[in-house]
C-alpha cells in the first residue's frame, strides 16, 4: 500500500460543501450498492470472528424529507456524529487509501473525511447500515492493533499499520475467516472514500471529466461520430423514420 504524510490536515469542508458531495454520491453510480457485508449481522461465525458485537445506537433525527430546498438547503439537516478519535482514525485510513501525489491532492485534502462523517451520520437506511458496520470497523482496527502490537492503530508505526491493512485490503481467496468481515467492511469504506474523492473537483479533473464547462460562442452540436452512433441505435430500434420529424 502507498502512503502520504499522516499529519496532513483535512481540507475542512463547510457543511454546505460536505452536503454537496454527499448528495452527488447519492445521485451517482460512484457508490456501489450494498453487498450485505454492511450489516450488523455478520456472515462469519461469531466464534471464529473478532468482529465487535456492541450495540451502536442508530440515528433518529429526520432527514431532508421528500421535497428538499436544493437552492438554500438547511444549514444542519442532521448532526455529524463521528468523535475526534474516530475522525483521526478515518483520516489516517483515508490518507493511506488515496494519498496526495505529484502535486495532486489526496482524499484527505479534498475533505473526504467530512463526507464520510456526513454519510455515517445521515438518518437514511443505507447510511445507517454503513454507520453500524463502519463504526464497528474502527473499533476492530484498535482491538486488532492491540492484539497484535499492544497499541491502538494510530500509535503504530507505518510498517505495523500496513501489515494489518494488507491482511484485509485485498481480495484474497484464502483470507482467514476471522478477517472476512473486517475485510468486507473495509472494502465498503474504501468505496465511500473513492466516491467522495472522484465526486470532488480534484478527483473529477484526474479522470478527465469535462462537465459543467461553459462553451464560448454558439453550441456546435454533436460530433459526426456521435450522430452516426445515435443513427445506428435508432435504426436498431426501428425508429429511424421518426428521428428527425418536427
Amino acid at each position: 500500500m502507498t502512503n502520504s504524510n499522516p499529519n496532513t490536515p483535512s481540507h475542512g469542508l463547510t457543511r454546505r460543501q460536505s452536503l454537496k458531495l454527499f448528495g452527488m454520491m447519492l445521485a451517482s453510480a460512484a457508490v456501489p450498492a450494498l453487498s450485505g457485508c454492511a450489516s450488523s449481522e455478520s456472515k462469519v461465525s461469531a466464534v471464529a470472528s473478532d468482529w465487535p458485537t456492541l450495540t451502536i445506537e442508530p440515528i433518529s433525527v429526520a432527514g431532508y424529507g421528500q421535497d428538499p430546498d436544493l437552492i438554500m438547503p438547511p444549514p444542519s439537516p442532521w448532526p455529524k456524529t463521528l468523535t475526534q478519535e474516530q475522525i483521526a482514525l478515518v483520516s489516517r485510513l483515508t490518507d493511506i487509501l488515496v494519498p496526495a501525489s505529484n502535486g495532486q491532492p489526496g482524499a484527505l485534502q479534498i475533505g473526504a473525511v467530512d463526507v464520510i462523517d456526513e454519510w455515517v451520520s445521515a438518518p437514511y437506511t443505507q447510511q445507517q447500515r454503513d454507520r453500524d458496520s463502519i463504526l464497528r470497523l474502527l473499533i476492530w482496527f484498535d482491538e486488532e492493533s492491540v492484539r497484535r502490537f499492544n497499541q491502538p492503530f494510530l500509535a503504530l508505526n507505518e510498517s505495523q499499520q500496513f501489515v494489518l491493512l494488507d491482511d484485509i485490503a485485498y481480495d484474497k481467496n484464502n483470507i482467514e475467516q476471522r478477517l472476512q468481515q473486517p475485510a468486507a467492511v473495509f472494502n465498503r469504506l474504501r468505496s465511500l472514500v473513492l466516491a467522495a474523492y472522484f465526486c470532488s473537483e480534484a478527483g473529477s479533473r484526474e479522470i478527465g471529466y469535462q462537465g459543467n464547462v461553459a462553451i464560448s460562442g454558439d453550441y456546435p452540436g454533436p460530433s459526426e461520430e456521435a450522430k452516426d452512433h445515435l443513427d445506428g441505435i435508432l435504426d436498431e430500434l426501428g425508429l429511424s423514420e421518426y428521428a428527425y420529424q418536427q
